[in-house]
C-alpha cells in the first residue's frame, strides 16, 4: 500500500506542499528544505502511495549528530492521516538511524500534540525534559523525548514485532 524511500530534490515541491498544509504560517521555507536535503548529516524519508507513483503522502527526517539522531520533522497530508502513515515513517526512520550507526533518537514535540506523543510512546520514546516557550507561534512548551539504545537486540526484536 505504501512505499518508503529516501528523498531527493525532485520531492521538494510535494514536501513543501505537505509542510504548508500541516504547519500553516509557521512552516519551513523551501530554502530550509534544500539545505536539509543536500547535507550529508541529515536523512529524509518520504512515504508514497504504491498505487500512485510519486504521490508523496508524508515525510520525516533526522540529523546525525555523532551517534545520536535528532528527529527534525514529520508531516502527513491531512487526507492521509489516521491511516498508519506516521507509524510507517517512524518505523523506517528508526531502521535508517540504526543503519547509520545511531544509538539514540531525540526530538521535541508540542505538549498539546497528543497523537504525536502517543506515536512516539509506542516506539518507547520517553520524556526526559521540557523546553519552556519553545514554539514561536504561541510560546507553547515542548516535551523532550529520547529513546534508549536502539541498537540493542531487544529493541530490534521489539521494532520488528511492530510490523506484525
Amino acid at each position: 500500500m505504501y512505499n518508503v524511500r529516501y528523498t531527493n530534490l525532485y520531492d521538494l515541491d510535494q514536501i513543501y506542499e505537505i509542510e504548508c498544509e500541516t504547519y500553516s504560517t509557521h512552516h519551513w521555507s523551501k530554502k530550509s528544505f534544500i539545505s536539509e536535503l543536500t547535507t550529508e548529516y541529515s536523512k529524509y524519508l518520504v512515504c508514497e502511495l504504491e498505487s500512485e507513483t510519486n504521490k508523496i503522502v508524508g515525510f520525516t527526517g533526522y540529523w546525525i549528530v555523532g551517534n545520536e539522531g535528532h528527529i527534525t520533522t514529520m508531516a502527513v497530508r491531512p487526507l492521509n492521516r489516521k491511516k498508519g502513515v506516521a507509524d510507517i515513517l517512524l518505523y523506517n526512520l528508526i531502521k535508517s538511524a540504526v543503519h547509520n550507526s545511531i544509538k539514540w533518537l531525540t526530538l521535541e514535540v508540542r505538549v498539546s500534540n497528543y497523537p504525536a506523543v502517543a506515536l512516539y510512546s509506542k516506539y518507547r520514546f520517553k520524556q526526559l525534559g521540557i523546553r519552556k516557550n519553545y514554539y514561536q507561534d504561541n510560546n507553547e512548551d515542548a516535551l523532550i523525548l529520547w529513546t534508549d539504545d536502539i541498537t540493542k537486540p531487544e529493541y530490534s526484536i521489539f521494532l520488528d514485532a511492530r510490523l506484525t
